[in-house]
């Protein structure tokens, strides 16, 4: 009899460090709340209860407010929650100079943009277990970060002769784990301008009312008060068709704001600078390629930096990426040094001196500013990177890489009859994110279903036997099922698409998006593994063997217990209730000096 956990199919999922405890002193006595049924259906009331701040923690991390001090340069004023954050220099440091606009950006009046950064401590917060299970159902793009915050900036220069400077220069700063962009700069426009006028007891009053919204569960529609204003929105599920939205409709009168979406950007508006060179950018940017955005302003860097991430759509960019990059960023000596190629990242800049620091990347975007969807974009040739010498030079893709697939005239033509007969933007929008959905569907299914033929057959699973092993992945068997399965099935693209994957199964996209599926086959294959358990006879078995040989049966049920709750297994409703009463009635068949040891909790 062999019984194994997960442990023993190989390597473990690494939990995400989320967010940093927040401090619950002087506060009101805590409020309980009933999360949604665990794994496998099984209800498991009241598990979590969240103290003040709580809530407010499964949105954001902190609110800054970052001035401009003529002696210190940008500095944080004040912060709204106590946390280590802002307490970490080199994270203060990032912080203020990533809210604002470098000098060269000119940005008078409001703006607004994002940026990312490395979180610096690994302290795992008391709602870590909360956040994992209303994390579990968010589709790959809109999980949690593990390693990094966000930073959505609303950021306002205005002209001022009371000052010194001359200008009023501060900006509202949202830190986040979550990359809800168009929410949270949704959100900033009700919450910045208020600020702004009324300053800091009404930031307080926006936190309180942010520390009632319930938690961000995917699946749920959601009406989020917030200063007055109601906002409704829908969080996606990974179980959404993707491609698809399920629109909010709402016929409240007290609903303020409708969001069709909380993480989208505007594919066409990003892209339309550079539209005639999108398919080329979709191979980068799915190779894991160095890539550079240099743009005139934060907005503009940033929202093209994630409309980049996101063209590979529903496959999750695994890289890093960097919104808005500046000379002061913490791994602006790691990006930047020559001694070594360029990393796997995409970098949003604005400041000139990047044009001769990052010369020697491989593939460097230059926008200028965006132009309106009815003014028609200039057919650009691919420039050479020797011809890039100063953030002035003229917009364009400077790049030396030859595609390996043949460009699709179809997808130009459309754009452009669009912008010709001033089809609408979100059309445009629409038709672009489609295409871009098409593309990587069609390359990624071949994966997918090689992927799913390494799988056991579920007759090979014994309830008395160690789950088995998946097959390896080998890629000579992969590249002879494109032959007769290959993309040429669902796409129109002609080209070398066996080299396009050759170069992809080396890059980190494919590191992700494989070390996931294959976490979620095991995960698979332990689950069917616990229902076959769950459908033996135990109680005649234990009447075959010893009493050490039923407490050691009884050990083992109990931590692929404590390991499927753990690890959210994908079990069948009751599954882990009928595990249980198993585990119970062996215990019950012992001597009673051995039922008292049993029946203790097992330690995870």
């Amino acid at each position: 009899m062999a019984l194994q956990g997960p442990e023993e199919l190989g390597e473990q999922v690494e939990e995400p460090e989320e967010l940093d405890d927040q401090d619950a002193s002087s506060i009101s006595p805590a409020e309980e709340i009933t999360l949604p049924p665990g794994p496998g259906g099984d209800e498991e009331p009241g598990r979590t209860l969240l103290l003040p701040w709580d809530r407010f923690s499964t949105w954001l991390h902190c609110i800054c407010v970052v001035g401009f001090d003529l002696e210190l340069g940008q500095a944080v004023e004040m912060t709204q929650t106590e946390c280590d954050l802002v307490d970490v220099f080199f994270q203060k440091t990032s912080i203020c100079y990533l809210s604002f606009p470098d000098s060269n950006s000119g940005c008078l009046g409001d703006t607004q943009f994002c940026f990312r950064f490395r979180q610096g401590s690994n302290r795992k917060s008391s709602l870590s277990c909360f956040l994992e299970t209303t994390d579990r159902d968010a589709p790959p793009c809109l999980k949690r970060e593990q390693g990094h915050y966000y930073g959505y900036v609303y950021f306002r220069q205005v002209r001022d002769k009371s000052l010194k400077r001359g200008y009023f220069q501060k900006s509202l700063v949202l830190i986040s784990k979550l990359p809800y962009v168009t929410f949270f700069h949704s959100l900033l426009k009700i919450m910045a301008p208020e600020y702004f006028e009324k300053q800091e007891p009404c930031l307080e009053a926006a936190c309180n009312d942010i520390d009632r919204w319930p938690t961000p569960h995917p699946g749920r529609i959601l009406t989020l008060p917030i200063m007055g204003v109601v906002i409704k929105v829908r969080i996606p599920t990974c179980y959404d068709k993707p491609g698809t939205s399920q629109l909010v409709q709402s016929s409240d009168s007290l609903v303020s704001i409708v969001l069709p979406t909380i993480h989208e950007v505007d594919l066409f508006r990003c892209f339309y600078p550079v539209f005639f060179h999108i398919q080329m950018l979709w191979e980068l940017v799915l190779l894991g390629e160095a890539l550079v955005v240099m743009a005139p302003s934060p907005a503009e860097s940033s929202d093209t930096v994630l409309a980049l991430a996101s063209c590979i759509s529903p496959l999750r960019y695994s890289s890093d990426f960097r919104p808005y990059f500046t000379i002061h960023d913490s791994e602006f000596k790691e990006y930047t040094t020559r001694t070594q190629a360029p990393p796997s990242v995409i970098l949003g800049v604005t400041n000139p001196f990047f044009a001769k620091t990052l010369q020697h990347w491989p593939h460097i975007i230059r926008i200028g500013d965006m132009k309106q969807a009815g003014e028609m974009a200039k057919q650009m040739k691919v420039k050479k990177l020797k011809n890039l010498k100063t953030l002035d030079s003229k917009p364009g893709v400077y790049t030396a890489y030859k595609p390996y697939l043949n460009k699709d005239e179809e997808i130009i033509k459309q754009l452009q009859k669009g912008v010709q007969q001033k089809r609408p933007s979100a059309a445009q929008n629409a038709i672009l994110r489609r295409y871009f959905l098409e593309l990587t569907q069609s390359f990624i299914i071949p994966l997918e279903r090689y992927v799913a033929s390494l799988m056991p057959l579920q007759k090979s699973i014994s309830p008395w036997k160690s789950p088995p092993q998946l097959r390896p992945f080998i890629q000579q068997d992969f590249m002879k099922t494109l032959e007769k399965a290959g993309p040429q099935l669902t796409s129109r693209l002609k080209g070398d698409w066996i080299g396009l994957y050759r170069h992809f199964l080396k890059s980190p996209n494919f590191d992700g998006w494989f070390r996931n599926r294959r976490r979620e086959m095991m995960q698979k294959l332990e689950a069917l593994h616990l229902e076959a358990l769950c459908e033996e006879d135990l109680q005649q078995r234990i009447e075959k063997h010893t009493e050490v040989e039923s407490v050691d049966l009884v050990l083992k049920l109990k931590d692929k217990l404590v390991q499927a709750e753990k690890d959210q297994l994908p079990v069948r409703p009751g599954t882990l209730t009928k595990l249980k009463s198993h585990i119970d009635a062996v215990i019950l068949a012992l001597p009673e000096d051995l039922q008292g040891i049993l029946h203790k909790p097992s330690t995870p």
